[in-house]
């Protein structure tokens, strides 16, 4: 992995938003824009009664900053709740889940590094990062039908 030389500018005008594969969050990934080869930073919109998914990193560390809302992570068997403002990092190994338990939407900002986490030439395995069923629920959206169905089709 090659740092970038110099630095890149990303205006709000640069993002765009798209909804995430699995549990259809709304995200924009700034670094993509620039090249970056070690740290990865999304902005997540989690709306009224949301979740994404359950999952773990090989070896990246995350840091989930709260910017709108009240922001709710489980982190293996503990459920925080984390305020405005405040601020969780994850080791890696260790199964997360951010979701939003509330009326309200919460806006995320989510660093990890490194942003790829498999050697060269070793192959992408997906069951490393989701063991476990990773549209899995936490208990307190029991009850909650996420993701909702695709539009349109």
């Amino acid at each position: 992995m090659t740092p970038i030389t110099g630095y890149r500018l990303i205006t709000p005008e640069d993002l765009s938003w798209r909804p995430s594969n699995q549990m259809l969050i709304p995200n924009a990934d700034y670094l993509e824009r620039t090249g970056s080869q070690l740290l990865g930073a999304r902005l997540w919109r989690y709306p009224a009664m949301s979740a994404g998914t359950w999952h773990k990193h090989i070896c990246a560390e995350e840091f989930y900053f709260v910017l709108e809302g009240t922001g709710r992570i489980r982190i293996g068997e503990d459920t925080l709740t984390v305020p405005k403002y405040g601020a969780v990092l994850v080791g890696p190994e260790m199964l997360r889940q951010v979701f939003n338990d509330t009326e309200t939407e919460t806006l995320w900002l989510i660093l990890g590094a490194p942003d790829n986490e498999f050697a060269p030439g070793e192959p992408f395995d997906i069951k490393r990062f989701y063991p476990e069923d990773p549209k899995q629920l936490p208990k307190e959206l029991e009850g909650v039908n996420w993701p909702p169905a695709p539009q349109g089709g």
